[in-house]
């Protein structure tokens, strides 16, 4: 966040706190070939945008976590996380100057945790596809969760290496319920735990950083018909590893690819929840119907539900208490996407308190890289004319690179791609909420300045130790 003095001097002499409903401020395009720190290219260099986002107040750093990579699990992707900058005006909230500041691959053993879907199936290996990002603020370690798993790692944010592996509750663990062999590649012989693709989407931690929060994309195989609507979040301790709860989180429908695509604590029991259909601007989407909201959920009085199968007969439990609609994200669109709502929103973060005591809500979304590929594995570009009724119904796709051989995405035949065709690009949105709307939102509790000057570990120690005998 760069203050400017004038700004600052102006918003110190508003009133310390207002009372409004959360309100859209400003939002940014970013375009969709903008590279990360290995360069431009599509398979190691594109920035996938905001799987989530979150804000590090110890640190005044924001973080945005791109997903498996742009080959839906078919190609061996280097996952990654990028630490990025905003312009943030003080006063009114408005954001702009978009800038990737670091991009940190991640490793475990020292091996890439790559994009490939697991290879054998009934094995999780190195395979990474991750969805949701928090910093510990007990060491500032970075934790991010997986969908194949579904998976939760705590990762240095210095070297992007995996120091700890949270273990994963069975009763989520995607497989046959007779022989009890797990498919984390996809939903073929599961008949229980979690869903293909929808993992630990959200991920959210306490403001002592005690505890972690992850809650799963949608409903269980073995937990409704069809999608269903009943939810699990999954409470960590971030000490063990261990889950030590569960809790039933009702979704506001089942249909239409609902789904949770972002948790962020407000405390240690409240938390703002994203919600949203696979309708909207999107590679491969339908454009009616768009549906993205954010609600409010209190874990208070909740049953703790890890032994009980939420949709077995006489099952009685209490779900998360769930407040109606705290923001819609879909009012306020962009003329850059002529006015309509993109597809994912699954970026949410509280952000830096502004100089009338309110605070920054950002939201961001997914853009699939602007990428597709076909059932024998090659990449195309998407590009879209946003000013059309339904920019995919009428979109270009051209191979990698060959802007000269593309095709209209409805029928095949050939296009001729021109300047008004866009990749898709990534989103931000700037809200403005009040304290009050927050209620009782406590922002992470700071680190000793030990830990995040020199980092956790023995490389953090042997900075430490140097820096101390060059003050001596």
């Amino acid at each position: 966040m760069r203050f400017t003095p004038t700004l600052l001097m102006a918003g110190l002499l508003l009133a310390d706190t207002v009372s409004a409903a959360p309100t859209f401020v400003n939002g940014l395009a970013i375009p969709g070939a903008t590279p990360d720190q290995f360069g431009s290219s599509v398979n190691d260099g594109r920035v996938g945008f905001f799987s989530d986002i979150y804000y590090d107040t110890n640190r005044n750093e924001w973080w945005g976590l791109s997903d498996r990579g742009p080959g839906g699990g078919s190609l061996n992707y280097e996952t990654r996380v990028q630490r990025f900058t905003l312009d943030i005006n003080p006063v009114s909230g408005a954001i702009s100057n978009f800038q990737i500041a670091q991009t940190l691959k991640f490793t475990k053993n020292g091996s890439a945790l790559n994009g490939l879907a697991p290879n054998p199936t009934s094995a999780l290996g190195n395979a990474f596809d991750p969805e949701g990002i928090v910093v510990n603020p007990k060491n500032g370690n970075l934790l991010v969760s997986d969908e194949y798993g579904p998976s939760l790692y705590e990762i240095d944010r210095n070297s992007g290496a995996v120091v700890k592996t949270y273990t994963t509750p069975a009763n989520l663990i995607p497989r046959n319920a007779a022989s009890g062999v797990a498919n984390y590649a996809a939903d073929s012989g599961n008949e229980a735990g979690k869903r293909t693709n929808r993992g630990f989407e959200g991920l959210a931690i306490s403001p002592d950083g005690k505890y972690a929060f992850a809650i799963l994309q949608s409903a269980m195989l073995d937990e409704g018909a069809g999608n269903g609507s009943v939810n699990r979040i999954v409470k960590f301790d971030t000490a063990t590893g261990e889950a030590v709860a569960q809790y039933a989180y009702q979704m506001k429908r089942s249909g239409q690819g609902q789904g949770v695509s972002a948790l962020v604590a407000l405390n240690d029991h409240e938390f703002l929840v994203l919600e949203r259909n696979n309708r909207g601007v999107g590679v491969g989407a339908e454009l009616a119907t768009a549906d993205k909201e954010v609600y409010k959920i209190d874990l208070t009085g909740a049953t703790d539900v890890s032994g009980i199968d939420l949709d077995a007969a006489g099952a009685a439990y209490t779900k998360v208490a769930k407040s109606a609609q705290f923001l819609d994200l879909d009012v306020n669109t962009l003329a850059e996407l002529g006015n309509k709502s993109p597809e994912k929103w699954e970026g949410l973060a509280i952000g830096p308190k502004l100089a009338d005591g309110s605070y920054l809500l950002l939201a961001g979304t997914d853009n699939d890289y602007s990428v597709t590929q076909n059932a024998g594995g090659t990449q195309f570009d998407v590009y879209f004319r946003f000013s059309d009724a339904d920019p995919y119904a009428s979109s270009i796709q051209c191979p990698l690179g060959q802007t000269d051989a593309c095709v209209w995405t409805a029928n095949g035949t050939g296009a001729t791609l021109s300047a008004d065709y866009k990749l898709l690009p990534g989103v931000l949105h700037a809200y403005k909420v009040s304290a009050a709307d927050l209620g009782n939102y406590a922002a992470p509790v700071p680190v000793p300045a030990a830990v995040w000057l020199f980092g956790t570990g023995a490389l953090g120690m042997l900075r430490l130790t140097a820096k101390r005998k060059l003050a001596a």
